[in-house]
């Protein structure tokens, strides 16, 4: 097989770093390549697929045989973690390394038959090519199921590459009866059969998706005649149930990464078994008991929704949809659950048109059709949130948006349980957020389920529930997403009054914003709003406006009179009179006076920074202690199998794989020297400290010759192993660094907090009983506070508030990217959102209040460094326009007491 002139084992790490693979990816194709490295026979035609086994078993543990006529290996990757872009990698490494040309890929069924030929296609959202240059100018050519006779004689001229892209199902339908396939046919375009013409090629790679779905059905008995070069299967569910009803595990494994460790690494969300607190299941008839389960799935679906909504605004991301999975018994009784949450009884009919069911009772290109409609329940546009369906978990939904499944049937079979689960588990926005309710899918718990979450959570199983108990539903317990609007909207008017009451009552919670507007003429109100706009226009020209100061100034007053009153004129002429401009209904000039008199008023001067470095940058790892304690790797012998390309004489040998190192630290140092980020001749000595401190673990129970085995296969893993501590001891330094300033002040940002739709607004000085329900109320009665309502995440905040609005002459919670405030954390850079700011008479404050065993934390001082940082640049800042200098103070959680004043904590 002819190669592009690039070593294999280079065309691994460039694949992996254009197509940006997850770990579990990048294994599955390393292993490819070590496959393909043991043994030459796996890319030749003249093999012996004894010899080609048995020359892959030592280094494949789960192989034991190919399960056809031609080398199979299997890759097991749980759901969620992306076996598409696996295939487009291993297209571009055995096209780039090994000249192959021709690829021939197998869908289970027609929804994710179009689905690869999407993903497939360029300029589509999920391109698996997208970084391969190669591919860039003259990407794949892409044959379906549909197009291929048309194609006829001109298959090759668009591309050196072809993909072949069919669906199993349709080759099996044609099957039937005992007749051929329409792909053996011939077509005299070709001269053949189209089947024939690809049987014919000497490069073709069969790739299998979903390839338990097709294990022993004639149309992959007919496949098998197209004698593959190598085949690669992917699946998240390496077995097949027999007719007794017990799995039997694929023999051709070479990969397994399955469900346990996609959740250990964060690639899914994490699964949640739910039941109400209390809850007895044998005082309920079976219908009671379905109902219930119904309504708890309901209050957790809306719970999501707003979350979501709240996650989404918090972040300025697009917002997802959720929806709700049911499982039914059969078609009856889906179709009886249907109607019912589509019923007046149900909830008060909120949901009649916003649930469709899907099950057997389709058959065919109906059926195909039913499934394929799934796919649009991501989108806003489509209203449906309740899916209802009888034992149709078929892969190819790869929607991110299923959040709670309540399954209403006995689900004791494995695949199901697996694919139930493996339907809601993929992530909306890619990785996970650190929010639970984001992260989080919801498995509503009942008698017979409760068997199946039962075993998963025996001693030893990789898949882990968690478990959240719910209260016995209430009037109160819905839950909205709620915008809060900084006082400057609510003192102009431009909201409705008391508009963060919408959805909640007063406990004595009167809040600032509850003054009377200033403008009650809409009129002025429109005007103010075009104020406001050109006032955070005017935060980027830092060299006119400086500060928030510098907008009373006579200059900027007569800048936005003009630029309001040249807004609002070809839009709203109405504002103005037409006969002489110079007398307006409105008073321009005066509404822009007023509403900049407010703003200035109502905000704290936030600067906009950015912290660079100048001069020359440097950057390394402090030496460390590795922690290999769970490292306990173990040798393996490998069986290598050579045929000479001119006499195709065949020799085996028992040896190492890869080149020989006179030092057994350089096989770690030269695989560490593999990440962009380490650089050896500035690192030198930390990185054989390292390797040193490895190769001393393995030598604690291994020979020397076993550890130099370890080092051989294991060398790229090991490095992972070290690079990832290495992450957390990385520093970086500058000759110096320059604070650069592109705003004087930033507008408040609209905070948006989740809560019950009933919860009341609570006063700030009222002693909260209940700590644990803080999180969820809302707080108002402030007349400092820079915000009508306020959330706090602990008491500590609320009584530190009681201190501000003594103290401060104003104050506010910042929101996520008001200061864009961001520290290490390891390789990571996250933003910090402090807990209060506070404006007083000579200073500005920064605060953050922490639990007092927590203020020594290496994050929580990474995120006092930061800040301090910060406050550095805005007091240098801030000082040299007659502003107020900045301190950042981190307060103990019980140092926090009326007694105490704010200026005791500077």
């Amino acid at each position: 097989m002819m190669s592009n002139n690039r070593p294999a084992e280079q065309v691994v790490h460039w694949v992996d770093k254009r197509l940006s693979l997850r770990a579990p990816q990048a294994e599955s194709l390393a292993k490819l390549h070590q496959a393909i490295d043991l043994s030459s026979g796996l890319l030749s035609h003249e093999r012996d697929l004894g010899e080609v086994l048995a020359a892959l078993r030592e280094a494949f543990p789960t192989l034991s045989d190919f399960e056809r006529d031609f080398p199979s290996l299997c890759f097991a990757l749980a759901t969620g973690v992306g076996k598409t872009r696996l295939m487009g990698a291993f297209v571009s490494y055995l096209h780039l390394a090994y000249g192959i040309n021709n690829f021939f890929v197998l869908a289970p069924n027609l929804t994710i038959y179009n689905k690869l030929i999407a993903d497939f296609t360029p300029n589509t959202p999920k391109y698996v090519f997208k970084g391969i240059s190669e591919f860039g100018q003259q990407p794949p050519e892409i044959i379906t199921g549909d197009n291929y006779e048309e194609r006829g004689a001109n298959i090759g001229l668009l591309s050196p590459v072809t993909i072949n892209i069919f669906n199993i199902s349709k080759i099996n339908s044609e099957v039937r009866g005992g007749k051929e396939p329409r792909i053996k046919r011939m077509r005299e375009v070709l001269g053949d059969s189209y089947f024939n013409y690809l049987a014919n090629l000497d490069d073709l790679v069969l790739l299998m998706d979903e390839s338990h779905r097709y294990r022993a059905q004639a149309g992959i008995r007919s496949i098998n005649d197209l004698r593959p070069l190598l085949g690669l299967e992917l699946t998240a569910t390496p077995f097949v149930e027999a007719t007794s009803g017990k799995t039997v595990a694929f023999k051709n494994v070479v990969m397994d990464y399955p469900l346990g460790r996609a959740l250990d690494d964060g690639f899914v969300k994490s699964p949640a078994v739910v039941t109400q607190r209390n809850f007895d299941a044998s005082q309920y008839s079976p219908a009671e008991l379905e109902h219930i389960k119904l309504e708890d799935g309901i209050r957790l679906h809306e719970t999501t929704k707003v979350e979501l909504l709240t996650y989404a605004r918090e972040n300025n991301v697009a917002v997802v949809k959720p929806f709700m999975l049911v499982i039914a018994r059969d078609t009856t009784h889906a179709q009886q659950l249907k109607s019912l949450m589509e019923s007046d009884a149900f909830y008060e009919g909120r949901y009649w048109d916003k649930v469709i069911q899907v099950d057997s009772s389709q058959t065919g290109a109906k059926e195909e059709e039913m499934i394929a409609r799934l796919l649009a329940v991501e989108s806003f546009d489509e209203p449906t949130e309740i899916v209802v369906h009888v034992n149709m978990l078929k892969e190819g939904w790869d929607v991110t948006n299923l959040y709670t499944i309540v399954p209403l049937r006995a689900a004791n079979a494995r695949t199901l349980v697996e694919q139930s689960i493996g339907r809601g588990l993929r992530l909306p926005y890619g990785a996970r957020t650190g929010v639970d309710a984001v992260d989080r899918l919801n498995i509503i718990a009942h008698d017979k389920f409760q068997e199946i979450v039962d075993d998963a959570n025996r001693a030893g199983s990789p898949i882990r529930l968690q478990q959240l108990i719910l209260d016995a539903p209430n009037k109160d317990d819905a839950k909205v997403s709620l915008q809060v609007l900084s006082n400057t909207e609510h003192l102009l008017g431009l909201v409705t009054p008391n508009a963060h009451k919408d959805s909640l009552k007063s406990d004595g919670g009167e809040a600032s914003g509850n003054a009377k507007p200033v403008f009650a003429n809409e009129q002025e109100r429109e005007v103010a709003r075009v104020v406001l706009q050109q006032v955070q226009a005017l935060e980027l020209e830092r060299g006119l406006v400086p500060n928030s100061v510098a907008l009373s100034t006579p200059e900027v007053q007569k800048i936005i009179t003009e630029r309001v009153a040249e807004s609002i004129k070809p839009k709203q002429a109405g504002l103005l009179d037409e006969a002489d401009t110079a007398q307006t209904v409105v008073n321009v000039a005066d509404v822009v006076a007023k509403t900049t008199a407010i703003f200035q008023a109502q905000i704290i001067d936030i600067p906009r920074i950015v912290v660079v470095p100048t001069g020359e940058v440097s950057s390394g790892f402090h030496p460390f202690k590795l922690d290999v304690a769970q490292l306990r790797l173990q040798p393996a012998t490998r069986e290598i199998v050579g045929q000479d390309l001119h006499s195709h004489s065949q020799f085996t040998m028992t040896a190492e794989t890869g080149f020989t190192e006179e030092r057994l630290e350089n096989y770690v140092v030269h695989a560490l020297m593999d990440f962009e980020d380490v650089d050896y001749f500035t690192q030198a000595d930390l990185l054989y400290d390292l390797a040193g401190q490895m190769v001393a673990h393995l030598r604690s129970y291994l020979t020397d010759d076993d550890a130099r085995n370890v080092l051989i296969q294991y060398r790229r893993m090991i490095a992972q192993t070290i690079h990832a501590q290495m992450m957390a001891h990385f520093w970086e330094t500058a000759t110096a660094y320059e604070a650069q300033v592109s705003r004087g002040f930033t507008s408040l940002k609209t905070s948006n907090i989740t809560t019950s739709a009933n919860e009341p607004i609570h006063h700030f000085r009222q002693t909260v009983t209940e700590l644990g329900r803080i999180k969820q109320m809302v707080f108002g009665g402030f007349e400092k506070c820079l915000y009508p309502v306020q959330k706090f995440d602990s008491d500590t905040e609320r009584r530190f508030s009681v201190l501000a609005e003594r103290d401060a002459m104003k104050w506010f919670k910042p929101v996520k990217g008001q200061f864009q405030i961001y520290y290490k954390r390891g390789g990571e850079q996250p933003e910090y959102v402090p807990d209060f700011v506070l404006e007083m008479t000579d200073v500005i404050v920064m605060v953050e209040t922490k639990a007092r065993n927590e203020m020594n934390n290496e994050e929580v001082q990474a995120k006092a460094s930061a800040a301090q940082t910060w406050c550095t640049h805005a007091s240098d800042y801030n000082t040299q326009f007659g502003g107020k200098p900045w301190r950042y103070v981190l307060v103990a959680h019980d140092d926090v007491g009326e007694m105490k004043k704010v200026i005791d904590f500077i």
